[in-house]
């Protein structure tokens, strides 16, 4: 039961973030790229680069959250083992949770050139 409450989160998150995605390919200022982007937004099924895009994204989200819970825990069960090293754990758990949000921004920015793009 656990398993399929999470592929339903997993789906429900994919899907809103490619309707986001769609709503941004679409405010292009120039006519030609409005055209196209009008022309996309009027496609049906799964040929939209929208599609992509969020379930690009929509994975993106989910192995940076797997990626900080993993972070969380390992700091926390090495601080629990030896206290005195805590400040030590921590500032690498800091530095560590930042790359890896830098490069959680950088993947959804190229799903979203990528909508905007196609």
């Amino acid at each position: 039961m656990n398993l399929v409450r999470k592929l339903g989160l997993v789906m429900l998150a994919m899907l809103l973030v490619a309707s986001v995605v769609n709503s941004v390919s679409a405010q292009d200022a120039d006519t030609k790229k409005h055209e196209l982007a009008m022309k996309q937004a009027t496609r049906t099924g799964f040929s939209s680069p929208g599609w992509g895009a969020g379930i690009g994204a929509g994975l993106v989200i989910i192995g940076a959250g797997l990626g900080f819970g993993r972070i969380g825990a390992a700091a926390l069960e090495s601080m629990a083992r030896q206290p005195e090293t805590a400040g030590r754990v921590q500032t690498a758990m800091i530095i560590i949770g930042a790359l890896l949000e830098g490069a959680t921004f950088f993947a959804l920015i190229v799903c979203i050139q990528i909508a905007g793009a196609a």
